[in-house]
């Protein structure tokens, strides 16, 4: 009974797609709730350093004389407490992958002044 079983599945694998991909030519579409890397709008962020205070591995940096808002994502653990303590939703999770470096780096992005009425 169990030859059967093997020979209908080997039968069938011939006329079904198959369940590879061929990396990385194709590659997967990432599923929903898939944690990937932190992502800052700057133009809605205010330099309020709360995401630097609740981040268990201290991987944000924030300078408010420099302006400067950076994340080394080698350290991040993605576990999205500073996109809960941030208080203008300037920060979000990209479900896709931190792209491949050749070397480790930080992330800096400046932040504009804001215009005062």
């Amino acid at each position: 009974m169990g030859s059967f079983h093997l020979g209908a599945m080997t039968l069938g694998s011939l006329f079904k797609k198959p369940e590879t991909l061929r990396y990385p030519a194709e590659t997967k579409p990432p599923y929903a709730g898939q944690k990937g890397h932190v992502v800052n709008r700057v133009e809605d962020c205010i330099l309020c350093s709360k995401c630097q205070k609740v981040c268990p591995c201290h991987c944000i940096t924030v300078d408010k004389a420099a302006r400067t808002w950076t994340i080394d994502p080698y350290l991040c653990i993605q576990c999205s407490s500073c996109i809960d303590a941030c208080p203008k939703d300037c920060l979000s999770m990209d479900p896709a992958a931190t792209p491949i470096a050749s070397s480790k780096h930080d992330i800096t992005l400046s932040i504009p002044e804001t215009e005062k009425s």
